[in-house]
């Protein structure tokens, strides 16, 4: 059994953001899926009777011989923290609980939360295993992508959200817009779209001129993803304002970072955009696109050395 154990729902957002702590703090880390089940699943992270049959097979395995630290993301993870912490294990929770923080060794979550407490670690953004290693292996893994004429413009694609009312022609027009900067420039324009990305949107990038240089990815009829390949080789990154996992990403490689509409958010998303915007590390696009320097963002390794400090011997793995 490993010491160190990321605990999540298998949802995306929170697998990547539970595994790049754990693994931060233990390369050797595992990882557990949860299998949520009711009525466990509709009240946690509170514990009800019987909650040890709450996540299946796996999870009852992971609780018979507890890890020493235990991180999870996500409500249902939160659940099955608190009850590993019962069984031994120091436990850490990542995004807000919605419970009281004590129910945990420590909680981390991204300062647009506003969640306070003594065994709180705040962030400015999402965790993720964006570092120099990261971005090295993605440029050896897509090297093709370096042909690509400099500099090389890559859009980062989400989509509309209840925090941001994007609207299809405006995206249109970012797209024309990009593209033609990137052939004023004779560079290169790459966009990739995501899970969040509307099938109307990705429609839209057939229309970015064929004899543009670039890569057009909108879903796996594209082939493999290049995501992490794009991130490493940018010589600048554009972002949609909707998704905080991904401007975090994009914020921890070495280019300028531009986010697109990011005026029209609302809420906490807001939050965060102000605060990214605040830390000089991002910038809202303009016509220019002048590249600027920036330090690169990376709150997984501050946090995990912030992790080390407060648990001691099971977060120095």
């Amino acid at each position: 059994m490993s010491t160190t154990v990321a605990v999540h729902d298998g949802r995306a957002g929170n697998a990547r953001q539970a595994v790049a702590l754990a693994r931060a703090l233990d390369s050797d880390a595992g990882d557990c899926t949860l299998d949520p089940r009711a009525p466990w699943r509709w009240l946690a992270p509170r514990v009800l009777p019987g909650a040890d049959a709450a996540f299946g097979n796996a999870f009852k395995a992971l609780a018979a011989q507890p890890p020493a630290l235990a991180i999870g993301c996500g409500r249902q993870a939160a659940l099955a923290t608190r009850l590993l912490r019962d069984r031994g294990s120091q436990s850490v929770q990542i995004l807000d609980p919605r419970i009281d923080p004590r129910h945990w060794d420590l909680v981390i979550a991204p300062g647009h939360d506003a969640l306070r407490g003594d065994n709180v670690i705040r962030t400015l953004g999402s965790l993720h295993p964006v570092d120099d290693l990261w971005l090295a292996q993605a440029r050896r893994d897509f090297a093709h992508i370096a042909t690509l004429p400099s500099p090389h413009t890559v859009l980062l694609v989400g989509g509309p959200s209840r925090h941001v009312a994007l609207q299809d022609a405006a995206f249109e027009t970012l797209l024309r817009q990009l593209a033609g900067h990137a052939r004023a420039v004779h560079g290169s324009f790459s966009v990739v779209a995501s899970r969040r990305t509307p099938a109307r949107w990705r429609s839209m990038l057939a229309g970015v001129p064929a004899g543009l240089p670039g890569l057009h990815w909108r879903d796996d009829r594209d082939g493999t993803n290049p995501y992490a390949g794009l991130l490493g080789h940018a010589d600048r990154i554009v972002c949609t304002p909707d998704s905080v996992n991904m401007l975090s990403e994009a914020a921890a490689t070495l280019a300028p970072v531009f986010m697109w509409s990011a005026g029209i958010a609302n809420g906490r998303l807001r939050h965060f955009l102000d605060a990214l915007r605040s830390s000089g590390r991002v910038r809202d696009l303009d016509d220019t696109l002048a590249p600027f320097a920036a330090e690169p963002l990376r709150e997984t390794a501050r946090v995990a050395g912030e992790v080390r400090l407060r648990l001691g011997e099971a977060g120095t793995a």
